[in-house]
């Protein structure tokens, strides 16, 4: 057989073929097929497909929700078990009987293994392996430990003074300003800047990594388009450069960023480049995606109830509590899968090894169960902190606390700033079905001009 090294290169037409045959591929076993088959049963109908591909659904998914819950604690399809139920969402996520299913657990077996082998190492995304989103122990241990050093309960209080650092200099930039949008101007730049802190980033690369973010980020969402998929894979391709390209610069001058840590660890637990990818992008794009969507859907939500805004701006003790109230009303992450590893016995079901579920956490959020007038925002309810925001078991989330603190902080000196602040037109929602925000969100700083 000839020696690979002296075989003459590929032309780079043929190259760029192969690789969008393998997108394409990929695309299919990952989104096409179950896309084809989740619309059929949308429009068949079926609740648990409408909550995954219909847009208006999407948009507003809390009757569905309500509709679901009718059905009982868990609800079959026939392609997949889905539940907005808090008790069997919390077994679930904290159960060993379940895995993350390698990022498919809608998928038979074999076809996660055939999707995982045609996965390109150029454009993994946050749910292809090796991501900690779609690892399981001891591998998923073994990341988490490798990143947990950098958001300590003692490294994240004292980032408490830099959160408001930021928040203050953003908003002396809008001086003068009466409306602007604050999603783009504010929401967004804030948990950027503190995570590009944590991880090395300089502050010219801010902004494109916001625009790679949002691209990338929609490969969450299940059943895409192919061509919504090519959009977020050329995206996660230049994610991926503009990685390597930041860790070899670190590694020449390395600093005491988590990145640098990692990038420079020799040891036994270091990490390959694949794994050292995947985990850097993750924490990345996860450091700021959460907070964003926080802030945004706090500030729309507070517009609509003032006088919940007053009793805030009362006492500043208060915005930790608030904060938890808007996570439950309006999660971040409305949904999340999970695959059972064994034959398993839930809600009065028997779900064979290999089973995926539909963790409805939007959904578990509001189960009467455990929130009395679950539908209603009270940012004083005693416990709205029992919420499934953050995941549970093994995989919650490991920047919970820094979420939270930026949001609390995020929210105290806006509101500080401009007492006044109300909506200045019509926001726009994102369309992306797990993660739950705004694209979009005018507001003025003038008195009276709400939108109703």
């Amino acid at each position: 057989m000839a020696d690979r090294a002296l075989l003459p290169p590929l032309p780079d037409a043929f190259s760029d073929r192969l690789t969008t045959a393998r997108s394409y591929a990929t695309w299919l076993l990952a989104h096409g097929v179950q896309r084809r088959l989740l619309t059929r049963a949308a429009a068949r109908g079926d609740l648990i497909a409408r909550l995954s591909v219909d847009p208006q659904v999407v948009a507003d998914p809390f009757a569905t929700y309500e509709q679901l819950r009718a059905r009982g604690p868990l609800s079959d399809n026939g392609l997949v078990h889905g539940t907005v139920d808090h008790a069997v969402c919390n077994e679930v996520l904290r159960s060993d009987a379940f895995n993350t299913g390698g990022g498919h657990a809608e998928l038979p077996v074999p076809l996660r293994r055939l999707l995982h082998r045609l996965l390109d190492p150029a454009a993994l995304g946050p749910i292809d392996p090796p991501s900690m989103l779609v690892v399981d122990p001891p591998v998923h241990t073994h990341y988490r430990k490798q990143v947990a050093r950098a958001f300590t309960a003692r490294k994240v209080g004292r980032l408490a003074d830099r959160v408001e650092v930021v928040a203050e200099r953003l908003l002396d930039e809008l001086a003068g300003t009466d409306e602007f949008d604050l999603v783009e101007r504010y929401a967004s730049l804030l948990p950027v800047a503190v995570i590009a802190d944590l991880l090395g980033v300089s502050e010219a690369d801010h902004g494109l990594l916001l625009e790679l973010g949002n691209r990338a980020a929609v490969t969450l969402d299940p059943a895409l388009t192919w061509r919504q998929y090519r959009t977020a894979d050329t995206a996660l391709r230049d994610m991926h450069r503009w990685f390597a390209d930041h860790v070899a610069s670190l590694r020449r001058e390395p600093g005491d960023d988590l990145i640098s840590q990692l990038a420079t660890d020799t040891g036994p637990d270091a990490l390959d480049e694949v794994a050292l990818h995947q985990v850097g992008l993750l924490v990345l794009g996860a450091g700021f995606e959460t907070t964003v969507n926080l802030i945004g859907n706090a500030v729309v939500l507070l517009d609509a109830h003032p006088d919940q805004l007053a009793w805030l701006l009362a006492d500043d003790e208060r915005w930790p509590g608030a904060v938890e109230e808007v996570l439950r009303h309006q999660s971040p992450v409305q949904v999340t899968l999970r695959a059972a590893n064994t034959d398993v016995e839930v809600a009065g079901h028997t779900l064979r090894s290999g089973s995926g579920v539909l963790l409805f956490l939007g959904g578990a959020n509001r189960d009467p169960a455990v929130f009395t007038d679950p539908a209603a925002f009270d940012v004083a309810r005693p416990n709205a902190g029992e919420h499934l925001a953050f995941s549970a078991g093994v995989h919650f989330c490991l920047g919970a606390s820094l979420a939270r603190l930026e949001t609390a902080v995020a929210l105290r000196v806006l509101y500080r700033r401009h007492p006044q602040l109300r909506l200045a037109g019509a926001p726009a929602r994102r369309r992306t079905r797990v993660l739950r925000g705004f694209e979009q969100l005018p507001v003025t700083t003038r008195a009276h001009s709400s939108v109703g």
